[in-house]
This record gives C-alpha cells, sequence and structure tokens, in this order.
C-alpha cells in the first residue's frame, strides 16, 4: 500500500494543540498566513505521496551497492532529491539571507514528518543537512557561511554528522580522531568514523561532513573535542568543488532496516589527512554539536511519528478489506475491523501516533517561540520550554513508532509476517529511531537530570499546570461523548506531579535512583501531555463543529486514549517512586 500524506490532520494539529494559530496571530513571522501555511504543507503531501512514497519499496530492495569507495542509490533517488531541492524544500526554515524561506520550524516538522513517511531513508539525509546548518549559522565564521551555506541551505550539497568511533559510542568524550593545526589556519583530520548517515552517495556533487576530532594539546574528555568542517571535495576558487579531499568511506553496513540509506564507515588522513575547518572555538566543538544534535533529536521524533502514520493507514486499510470469521451476528465472514481487539489494536496506533505528532509540532512551535519570541523574556521562556519538551518528544515518539509499526504488523497477521505486504519494513526501519541521537534512556536522563531543573522547575511545573487548564476545560465542556476523559487524564496530571516532585527532590542525592526510573517518568510525561494535546483537539473540533470538522471522531480518539493510555498513570507513578530500589538492588537476577 503507498502512502496518502494526512495534510488535513497535520494541519489541525498544528493549529490547534501545537499553538501556530497563536504564533501567527502574534505576528512572529511577519504577515505568514494560515492559508499560506495551508498551501505549503498540501504541496509537501502531493510530493511525499506522489514523488517520494513509491520510491520506499525500491530503495528497500536495492540497497546503496558500495564498489570502490563509490555508493550507487537506488534507481528513482537521485532525479527525485534533485526535484525536492529544486523545488525549495530543503531551506523551507532557513534564513532568507542564506536562500531559505524563513517559514516556521513547525511547518518546517510537518514536512519532515511527511518526508519520513514516505520514506524514511530518503528523509533521513536532509534532515542531517538542515541540522548541519543550524550549527554552522549559529557557529560558523562568515567565511565558511559565504562558502557553504547557500548550496547546503539549498540542498544541491548535504551533510553528515560524525560522532561516533569504534571505541566511543554515546560516550563522544572517548574519541580518539585527531586535528593537527596547519600553517594556513586550516586543520589537518585523521581517523575513523562508524555508522555515518549518507556519509557516501551520489545524490550530490558535494558532501559537507561536519566531524568532532581533538588537537594534540585538547583537555581530556569532552571538554577538548573541537568540531570541524570537512568537505569531501575541497572548493575552488570560484567556489566549485575540486580536489577531492583526504576522506573515503571505507564500507558500509549491512542493516536491520532503512537499506536505502547508506552507512558508512569513514576514514580520514590515508595521505596524511583530510583539510578541514574550525567551527567555533578549539575544544568548545560539544556545545556547537549539540545545535545539530537538539535540531536532529527533534526531526528523529518525527520519524517516529512518520513511520507510526505510514504503518497505522495500512493497517485501517487491510483491515477494512480482510475478511475473517464472523463478527457480532453476522452470517458472512466480516472484514477484520469490526473483530473488537482488531479495532482495539488500530484505536491504540491511531491515538499514539496523533498524540506523539502533538507533542513534537508543540517543541517546534517552541521552538519558533525561542528564536522570534517579542522579548528577551519571552524568548527564554520558550527555549526552556523546548528543552524540556524535545526529549520526552524524541523519546515518546520513536518508541511509539516501533510500537505502533508492531501492531501494525499484529493486525496483518500472518501476512504481516511476509515481506511483501510491507508492513514488515515500517518495523524494521522504525528501529533505528530509539537508537539515533542519543538514546532514548540517554533522552530520560536528559529530561530528569537537566530539563526538570530549569528555572529552579518551574519550567515544569508551568507546563503541568497548562495540562490541569486542558481538563478543566474537558469538565466544563458537559460533553456526554468525553465520558470520563478528564477523570482520568486529572489522575495522570497528579501522578505526574508527584512523581515530578519525587524526582527533583532526590536529585541532589539519590542520582542513581533517578537515573534507574527516568525512563518510566519520561513514559509518564508523555502519556499526560499526549493525552492533554488530544483532548485539546477535541474541544477545539466540537468549537468549530459547524464548519464541518470531525468533532465525534476527535472526542471518541482523546477518549480511547484517556481510557486505554493515560490510565496506565497510576502505575507508572509506582514504578517512578518504587522502583529504583529493585534496580539497585536486585542485580544478583542478572548473574
Amino acid at each position: 500500500m503507498s502512502y496518502e500524506a494526512p495534510v488535513a490532520d497535520i494541519a489541525f494539529a498544528l493549529k490547534h494543540s501545537a499553538g501556530l494559530d497563536a504564533l501567527l496571530a502574534e505576528e512572529l513571522f511577519a504577515d505568514l498566513a494560515e492559508d499560506t501555511v495551508a498551501a505549503v504543507i498540501a504541496e509537501a503531501g502531493k510530493f511525499a505521496s506522489g514523488i517520494i512514497a513509491p520510491l520506499n519499496t525500491v530503495g528497500d530492495r536495492h540497497g546503496t551497492p558500495f564498489k570502490d569507495g563509490a555508493i550507487t542509490m537506488p534507481p528513482g533517488w537521485k532525479e527525485a532529491y534533485r526535484a525536492w531541492w529544486q523545488a525549495g524544500w530543503n531551506g523551507l526554515a532557513a534564513p532568507a539571507q542564506w536562500g531559505g524561506q524563513d517559514l516556521p520550524q513547525a511547518v518546517n516538522a510537518a514536512c519532515i514528518e511527511m518526508w519520513n513517511s514516505a520514506a524514511m531513508a530518503f528523509g533521513l539525509g536532509p534532515l542531517l543537512t538542515m541540522a548541519g546548518v543550524d550549527a554552522l549559522i549559529a557557529h560558523g565564521s562568515d567565511e565558511l557561511k559565504r562558502a557553504y551555506l547557500p548550496k547546503l541551505v539549498s540542498g544541491e550539497w548535504m551533510g553528515t554528522m560524525q560522532l561516533t568511533e569504534p571505541q566511543a559510542g554515546s560516550d563522544v568524550g572517548a574519541l580518539r580522531s585527531r586535528a593537527e593545526r596547519a600553517p594556513d589556519g586550516s586543520y589537518r583530520i585523521t581517523g575513523q568514523k562508524i555508522f555515518i548517515t549518507y556519509g557516501e552517495h551520489d545524490l550530490t556533487d558535494n558532501i559537507i561532513h561536519f566531524v568532532l576530532a581533538r588537537l594534540p594539546d585538547a583537555p581530556a574528555g569532552s571538554a577538548g573535542i573541537s568540531l570541524f568542517l570537512v568537505p569531501k571535495f575541497l572548493l575552488g576558487k570560484d567556489g566549485s568543488p575540486g580536489e577531492r579531499n583526504d576522506v573515503r568511506a571505507h564500507s558500509i553496513e549491512h542493516k536491520l532496516g532503512i537499506h536505502a540509506s547508506p552507512t558508512c564507515t569513514m576514514v580520514y588522513g590515508d595521505r596524511g589527512g583530510a583539510t578541514g575547518f574550525l567551527i567555533g572555538e578549539e575544544n568548545r566543538g560539544m556545545s556547537c554539536m549539540f545545535t545539530m544534535m537538539n535540531r536532529a533529536r527533534l526531526s528523529v521524533g518525527l520519524q517516529g511519528v512518520a513511520i507510526a502514520e505510514r504503518a497505522t493507514q495500512q493497517a485501517l486499510a487491510y483491515a477494512r478489506e480482510r475478511k475473517q470469521g464472523r463478527a457480532g451476528a453476522s452470517a458472512e465472514p466480516s472484514p477484520i475491523i469490526e473483530h473488537p481487539d482488531v479495532r482495539r489494536m488500530l484505536l491504540t496506533m491511531r491515538a499514539l501516533t496523533r498524540a506523539a505528532r502533538s507533542l513534537a509540532y508543540a517543541t517546534a512551535v517552541a521552538l519558533d517561540r525561542a528564536e522570534r519570541g517579542k522579548d528577551e523574556t519571552a524568548r527564554r521562556a520558550a527555549h526552556e520550554r523546548a528543552s524540556l519538551l524535545t526529549p520526552i518528544a524524541k523519546a515518546f515518539a520513536t518508541d511509539i513508532g516501533c510500537e505502533v509499526a508492531s501492531l501494525g504488523v499484529q493486525v496483518h497477521g500472518g501476512m504481516g509476517y511476509i515481506e511483501e505486504t510491507g508492513a514488515a519494513q515500517h518495523l524494521r526501519d522504525a528501529r533505528i529511531a530509539p537508537i539515533y541521537e542519543g538514546t532514548n534512556g540517554i533522552q530520560a536522563i536528559d529530561l530528569v537530570t537537566r530539563k526538570l531543573p530549569l528555572s529552579g522547575g518551574a519550567t515544569v511545573n508551568a507546563y503541568i499546570d497548562e495540562i490541569r487548564h486542558i481538563v478543566d476545560a474537558i469538565d466544563r465542556s458537559n460533553n456526554p461523548g468525553f465520558g470520563f476523559t478528564d477523570v482520568r487524564l486529572r489522575e495522570a496530571v497528579d501522578c505526574l506531579e508527584r512523581a515530578t516532585q519525587w524526582v527533583l527532590a532526590r536529585l541532589s542525592n539519590e542520582r542513581d535512583n533517578v537515573f534507574a526510573v527516568a525512563t518510566p517518568y519520561l513514559r509518564l510525561f508523555a502519556l499526560t501531555a499526549g493525552g492533554a494535546l488530544l483532548a485539546q483537539e477535541a474541544l477545539a473540533a466540537n468549537r468549530l463543529a459547524g464548519n464541518g470538522t470531525d468533532a465525534e471522531c476527535r472526542t471518541a480518539l482523546a477518549r480511547f486514549f484517556a481510557d486505554n493510555l493515560a490510565v496506565r498513570a497510576p502505575a507508572l507513578e509506582r514504578t517512578v517512586m518504587a522502583g529504583a530500589d529493585s534496580i539497585t538492588a536486585c542485580g544478583a537476577a542478572l548473574e
């Protein structure tokens, strides 16, 4: 089954749960109008559905053959990518100064979801280019910006993010790649990097690598890492690609999924060292790289949403067509969507997907406010909101991407385990996302140790208060369609508030216990916030019922989420408050 971009659902979530309508009303993007946003999303949906989506299976089966240091992308991919960047999609949210369109990050987030639903292996490359653009704008010299930004912004050149080494996975401070100062002010880079996404390919005539390396006199650990821009081809005097740099792909990985995304082992320095250019200051590379990583983390979260959306679409279509068994009093075989357990799975898939989408879009709107807020106080508050939500959006969305894709296989039954249906590919592709850009365990630890204490806990408490206001609005609506949604969500909010205070109280002297329960805490936060955002969408749909919105469907989905998913909050609260001891004290169970 192919993919149909859910343009209406995306636009609704942007406006009514993420808060894009308020962003536009405050004119933080000059005269950008809602109809312009709608037109951009609609056109992106057409491109994703019509041009990229048909390449998904082709890419999965063809892969990225590697021979003599070169990679050949699957049939049709080079033409599709050229059409994509020439249409301006890569620079959607980039500054106009460098050839971008200056649109909101939230609009770009919606498009990133669609590119990755259409083909995650396709959408993966550009999101790293966009992250590199952010890092270069924030930290690069004027000379580097002039030389590289225009073609990175357009997408004519692609970028990579190069951290990981064989001996240093998530422990970036253990990397060994070296950088030597050269007399002309550049650097010579030597070393090896692994798991490098789009490290080599034939989609563009240059690839710009963002590489972490250590200077000879650098301090130990992550405090002694610098970030360098290393082009595949050095630039000639006219700015076009010239001499080949001393960097090459040594091999590619053979992976569980995303077969059309070339994952490379990269080697620097066969001929004495690759020429690199410092980004930012020496020994301050981690702060520069985090500019890339934080944006990429949200984009990876959107990949989770993307795969969940496509898996849900396919499962729903199959369940409506496949007839098996007799539901109720039917004398004839029934479509399996009429069987209660299948319906439970499908509702779970749709509810988790839409909740994760709303959380990711809300994070993107917070990023827009952090950049465009009218005063420093507003920008700081938005920055802290984005910081709080980013690890939740990344981890929750990528976790549910796997869960929803797995349910999609289950809905298909035995046919889901057969590659020809395509359901298995979604599960294979989704599985990398919880590992990318900091594993989800790292995201959870980041949340509890660095994000909850922001402004002395005021940032998280303010967000919990906002959720309470949504619950109060459900109560005031007196809409019987919500059932006990307000009761279930209020209980979840209470659980989240108590668990948050428990974590904050133990950060200073019981850190191992906090680390032990960080992951269930993040899931508690996400289920509570996700349920509230779905309910907020339902409230908006009911207000607009006279305009033909699907109020009944959205209300029913919010109710399902509250009754079947948010009700897990008390158990998660108990795990947070009482589960650490069983993790730290029961190590014998692993002997």
